[in-house]
């Protein structure tokens, strides 16, 4: 992904990142995006009327409300309507960014249920397996067979045999590898996990839901602190009156009114 294209996949990114940090299902986003980004793939016109930079943004969110309103969530249906008013080098940019960030919903809900290691590495065995296997890397190249068939195939190697978002992303990379090798598909997943355990979590406690604004603010400035994304995971908890109270591994920023207040009566005490 080149030029422009870049930088809207950060921005849109960042859309997914505060639906994830709001405790939004992310199988089921990284399903819904995987399937929004198979339509595109399968429609050349499509592609072009929701990229065509002559268009306005207002018009290309209309036209994908048209077509997936109702049928993904609210919360994936905001990242395409954020998505088709960025910019993108190449009319496949789009639909590729959407895949990506479905890679990255489907291995935040790994990391969530404590099993991200294991995904990275059954997915690094995998590729290992497909790339030693000439009769499976062939079957899985095969033009002939249908994207339905190859992820079926998948799905008998590694149904019940690994995590399943191993499984689910195995398949995607069966059933759409956009071209390329099913391999390298693979091999592009295990470095997305690999960015994604990087990543640092927040865990953010406030007194009152935080807004869609507040939430990207904060995060923004959690990551200019720490020079890498940070995913915020928000509590809502009353008890704490007013303020946040951010937890980043042993780091704990308190700005609550609960503990100035427990502070300011110690002082008192003596």
């Amino acid at each position: 992904m080149q030029g422009a294209s870049r930088g809207s996949l950060l921005t849109v990114r960042q859309e997914l990142n505060t639906l994830l940090g709001s405790g939004t299902d992310a199988t089921s986003l990284g399903d819904e995006l995987f399937a929004v980004s198979g339509v595109l793939g399968s429609s050349a016109s499509l592609r072009r009327a929701l990229t065509d930079p002559t268009t306005q943004a207002a018009a290309k969110a209309s036209l994908a409300d048209q077509l997936f309103g109702g049928k993904v969530s609210d919360g994936v249906q905001q990242v395409l309507r954020n998505a088709v008013g960025q910019r993108w080098a190449d009319e496949r940019d789009l639909g590729d960014a959407l895949e990506q960030l479905g890679v990255e919903a489907t291995l935040t809900s790994a990391e969530r249920s404590g099993r991200l290691d294991n995904v990275e590495d059954e997915l690094f065995r995998f590729e290992r397996t497909v790339t030693g296997d000439a009769e499976l890397r062939d079957a899985l190249g095969d033009r002939r067979r249908s994207g339905k068939d190859k992820a079926d195939l998948v799905g008998k190697l590694l149904d019940d045999k690994a995590a399943p978002e191993t499984a689910r992303l195995a398949r995607q990379a069966a059933a759409n590898p956009g071209g390329r090798r099913v391999e390298r598909v693979l091999e592009s997943y295990v470095a997305v996990a690999a960015q994604l355990r990087d990543r640092l979590a927040a865990t953010v406690t406030s007194a009152v839901e935080l807004s869609e604004a507040d939430r990207s603010r904060l995060g923004q400035a959690l990551a200019r602190v720490y020079s890498r994304p940070v995913q915020l995971n928000v509590i809502v908890d009353p008890h704490i009156v007013g303020g946040l109270r951010v937890q980043v591994g042993d780091e704990v920023i308190d700005g609550t009114i609960a503990t100035r207040l427990e502070e300011a009566r110690r002082t008192m005490a003596g």
